[in-house]
């Protein structure tokens, strides 16, 4: 469960920021989205509620790459599945937050 959460922080890493935001935060916040990304169906109010908190809360490099760096320490050598990541992906465009770039998990987070 823990790891399917994780993907989808880190369609989100280089967008929200641990200087703004702990990694703790980011996990809490992104929690409701794992119903989502491991099953797919609707995206949960709650899910999305939190992408977009996330996204008022940081705004600079130096945050984005911070949370980068934290999913990719939780997350570490762990194998996600096609489904899990394209759900996780699709998060950002199913809650309207609109990111001004393309990120995968294999993203250098000092980009």
């Amino acid at each position: 469960m823990r790891s399917l959460l994780l993907a989808v922080c880190l369609v989100l890493a280089l967008h929200f920021g641990e200087a703004a935001v702990s990694c703790n935060t980011v996990i809490a916040d992104l929690y409701p989205c794992v119903s989502y990304v491991t099953q797919g169906g609707p995206v949960p109010s709650l899910c999305c509620n939190g992408l977009t908190t996330l996204n008022s809360q940081a705004q600079t490099s130096a945050d984005r790459q911070g949370v980068c760096r934290c999913i990719k320490s939780a997350i570490g050598g762990l194998t996600l599945s096609p489904s899990t990541i394209d759900n996780a992906l699709s998060l950002p465009s199913k809650c309207g937050i609109n990111l001004p770039y393309k990120f995968s998990p294999s993203t250098n987070c000092d980009r």
